[in-house]
């Protein structure tokens, strides 16, 4: 007897009733509408690439926008640009933003914002030329580690260091190149919670249970001096000044705690230089961004903007119902790579790398010609707001949708995208912009404790309680790869920032690498 399928579920239904009118749709613009003329604005500068082009409407795909605008600026057809157009009715209101996602009939002429009589001018942003292939495989799982891994971070230089933080009270340094452990940083007399690469990848900050910071220098594995004691309680989060703001040769490194504070210390004094005081619960997480100002969520309900020169208080942002998990930054990824980027190649000159660094920020954080860099928080009221602090104490976008505690957000590195993890074993994709809700990523089977963009942002990687990675596709919200092979929860994942590994680690003790 045949075996008998069975029948489709309807998640299955539906999803292919709606590629199929997808495919309809995008084959369905009509012939007769004659042309339109798009004038072509770069979103950072505000400066037009030339005059306006008359283009069929028929033939007006994003893909075939992108092709003109790469042959206005005369870029080589070995090396184009790929771009992604947005058209703003308002200018000042970017919640009125139109995304030109498939082309300019669906996107503006059949809803009634524009027509074939009207002028178009279409804003574009460069994506990432370089492009990250998914990770597909575990190219190694190195044991070492005598409890579960709970931190994890790859050095901002390069994809073959690796650092980790564990319940045995130590952390160690991996070689991805070779599969090896490095180095162990032993010192701490409780869990290491949390490890940061210094932006110049010189030093490895780690924070632990037993309420102290300690620096490592990570070619040699030793010890930076004694432990940075103050905190009374432990260390939750860490965060190291930008690179473009440092005093040359006088780094400084915010640590957040249990206790309420945050402490911001001299890293080649080890001196306390101020004590953020104000929060009245555990400080959750704390953000060092490129203007000059740091970044608290605290389980007080409340986020607060902080002066990190004058340690003093800016702003509160009140607007959650419970306590706040975690919070990233729309220029995370500049700041933590500082003057490293995809090229591998680095300037000679402490001012060169200054220089690059703030051009890198700068760069990332530009919108209409003003310096802008957004914030986004997650709670246990299962909402998460997205915030602009230098323009107002009230929350931009309210983002709702998770059904459990939201664990987790972080922005894509081109600050278009946000990703949220939850307890309700989803991993949801939000526009950066204006919060607007893109697509529920669904596949895990437990709570989803972690995500990270691929540095291109044109890729994700979540970890979760189920024992799995996975891998997603931005563009299309769909699974990418499945990574099963850690033997528990998966705590804590990162993806390097020259994009060819994937590092993870759990409660299996095991650190897996994972590459293409």
């Amino acid at each position: 007897m045949a075996t008998v399928l069975p029948p489709p579920s309807k998640r299955q239904r539906t999803a292919v009733a709606e590629k199929a009118k997808e495919q309809q749709e995008i084959e369905s613009i009509p012939n007769n509408l004659g042309s339109i003329r798009v004038q072509f604005v770069d979103q950072g500068t505000g400066q037009s690439s030339g005059a306006p082009v008359s283009i069929p409407v028929a033939d007006a795909t994003a893909r075939n926008l992108e092709l003109l605008l790469n042959t206005l600026q005369r870029n080589d057809p070995s090396e184009r640009i790929p771009y992604r157009f947005t058209y703003h009715a308002d200018p000042s209101d970017l919640s009125k933003a139109v995304d030109i996602s498939n082309d300019l009939y669906h996107s503006l002429l059949k809803p009634g914002l524009k027509t074939t009589e009207d002028s178009i001018t279409l804003q574009y942003t460069p994506q990432a030329v370089f492009r990250v292939r998914a990770v597909s495989r575990c190219s190694s799982s190195i044991p070492g580690h005598g409890e579960a891994i709970l931190a994890t971070s790859f050095s901002p230089r390069s994809s073959s260091k690796l650092a980790t933080g564990s319940g045995d009270s130590t952390a160690r340094i991996f070689d991805c190149d070779t599969g090896t452990p490095l180095h162990t940083l032993k010192g701490h007399t409780s869990w290491v919670l949390v490890v940061s690469w210094s932006p110049d990848d010189s030093t490895v900050a780690t924070g632990s249970m037993d309420n102290t910071v300690r620096l490592w220098d990570p070619k040699t594995g030793e010890a930076l001096g004694t432990p940075l004691k103050g905190h009374s309680k432990w260390v939750t989060s860490l965060a190291w000044e930008p690179y473009h703001l440092q005093t040359p040769g006088r780094p400084r490194l915010a640590s957040s705690s249990k206790d309420s504070t945050v402490r911001i210390w001299d890293v080649v004094s080890k001196r306390i230089e101020s004590v953020l005081s104000g929060h009245k619960g555990s400080v959750s997480c704390v953000r060092w961004g490129g203007t000059g100002r740091i970044y608290t969520s605290s389980h007080d309900k409340s986020v607060k903007v902080w002066d990190a020169n004058k340690g003093t208080l800016i702003h509160t942002l009140s607007s959650h119902a419970h306590w706040v998990n975690h919070l990233a930054l729309s220029t995370d990824f500049v700041l933590r790579t500082a003057y490293h980027d995809h090229t591998g190649e680095t300037p000679e000159t402490q001012e060169g790398r200054i220089k690059k660094a703030r051009e890198r920020f700068e760069k990332a954080a530009t919108i209409n010609n003003e310096i802008v860099e957004r914030l986004v928080t997650a709670s246990d009221d299962f909402t998460i707001f997205l915030w602009e602090p230098s323009s107002s104490t009230k929350p931009l976008a309210r983002l709702m949708g998770h059904q459990k505690q939201v664990n987790y957000v972080t922005f894509s590195p081109d600050g278009l995208h946000i990703a949220s993890a939850g307890w309700d074993n989803h991993v949801k994709l939000w526009n950066a912009r204006d919060g607007k809700f893109i697509a529920t990523l669904r596949g895990h089977v437990g709570p989803v404790y972690m995500t990270c963009f691929s540095p291109d942002s044109r890729l994700l990687v979540s970890g979760s309680k189920d024992c799995t990675l996975k891998v997603w596709d931005v563009r299309t919200g769909k699974l990418k790869e499945d990574l099963p092979g850690h033997k528990d929860e998966v705590y804590a994942v990162d993806w390097s920032p020259d994009g060819t590994k994937v590092g993870s680690g759990g409660k299996d003790k095991a650190v897996r690498i994972w590459c293409h």
